[in-house]
């Protein structure tokens, strides 16, 4: 079947939507993009050029869009803050939802869009693109084959040179919490996804170095701790002299009883446990170097496809909207951590939260 859906956010990342993610699945079959949104007109040649709408189907009010193009559902590329009500409007309109990451910009707005979205028994799932990118779904796959014994820690590395004013696109460096809201939402996330469980404790050390032209918080160490006796590390950076790590070429490492699987800039490598080897005679590079996992699409190509899949009537994506909650618990308990100085307890935090907006 194929479904009809609107693209909310064509400027911007919004721009990659309308000229990477979609047109596979149009052009699949899968999708017809009946109108677009966005508050600047001039975004509008986007959907124009790349989806091959016409001007009449490009609007900037969103409610507009929803009362005169009847569809299936709709797609939010806006900023977190604009989210709940993008979704409030599509609800009203009885859509089914695909946003991008987070959820919104608070946990709190995180689980009212929950509630409401079950509440009027849609479908709602978030983009958690790095998650389901190429290296980290052959990295996850390794580790669930089990092939490598227990799981002992993970260590993630994202490091950055935008120490500069707007190098990192101007309204990030005007925010409190940037580097945990819109750079953390991905890497706990996935730390979480290759541990197997859901997050216990958390604790977080976050700053603002002198050079960095940041309003809030550009580097942080943070600690995660899993049920399933699994620990995490996480270094993220942006205000370094150098980017080592940057987005999409993250640092990961799975330390495993039987092996070390490495993953940097895309590349993936494999260190046997050797009993009878150099105590110290690992190096970057020097490992068994394993082939990424093929297919026709990754992340929100891949992603767009999953959604349709579940209107579908299949298995609901691991990234629908309930069980995203717990990528915002994170990064809420990141920020709770790094301005209390304390360790925070992850679910008792969503908990109390869904307590509250109940």
């Amino acid at each position: 079947m194929k479904y009809r859906m609107i693209q909310v956010g064509t400027g911007g990342w919004g721009k990659w939507w309308c000229e990477k993610f979609l047109p596979p699945n149009v052009q699949e079959g899968l999708i017809e993009v009946v109108a677009a949104v966005d508050i600047d007109p001039q975004a509008h040649e986007n959907a124009q050029k790349f989806l091959g709408l016409p001007a009449r189907r490009c609007y900037t009010d969103v409610r507009k869009a929803l009362d005169e193009n009847p569809a299936d559902f709709c797609t939010i590329v806006t900023p977190p803050w604009v989210h709940e009500q993008v979704v409030d409007e599509a609800l009203a309109h009885n859509l089914h939802i695909l946003s991008e990451k987070p959820i919104a910009d608070t946990l709190e707005a995180s689980v009212r869009i929950a509630h409401q979205v079950r509440r009027a028994g849609r479908k709602m799932a978030v983009t958690m693109s790095h998650r389901f990118d190429q290296d980290k779904t052959t990295l996850r796959t390794e580790l669930r084959s089990g092939r490598y014994g227990r799981l002992d820690y993970l260590m993630c590395r994202f490091t950055c040179d935008c120490r500069k004013f707007g190098s990192w696109g101007q309204f990030r460096h005007e925010l409190k919490d940037a580097l945990l809201i819109d750079g953390a939402v991905h890497h706990l996330d996935i730390l979480a996804d290759l541990a197997g469980a859901r997050c216990d404790t958390l604790y977080t050390q976050a700053w603002n170095p002198p050079w960095g032209k940041f309003n809030g918080v550009s580097q942080a160490l943070v600690l995660m701790q899993f049920p399933n006796a699994t620990h995490a590390f996480y270094e993220a950076a942006k205000c370094n002299a150098v980017g080592l790590n940057g987005w999409g070429n993250e640092y990961i490492r799975a330390e495993c009883e039987g092996a070390t699987l490495m993953l940097s800039r895309r590349k993936l490598e494999r260190f046997d446990y050797n009993p009878v080897g150099d105590w110290a005679g690992g190096l970057e590079g020097g490992g068994t170097p394993m082939p990424l996992l093929e297919q026709p699409k990754w992340a929100n190509t891949w992603l767009v496809e999953q959604f349709v899949r579940w209107l579908d009537g299949g298995e609901p994506m691991a990234t629908n909207v309930a069980d995203n909650l717990q990528s915002m618990a994170l990064v809420a308990a990141a920020i709770q951590s790094a301005h209390s100085g304390q360790p925070v307890k992850v679910q008792e935090l969503l908990a109390q939260t869904e307590r509250a907006v109940q």
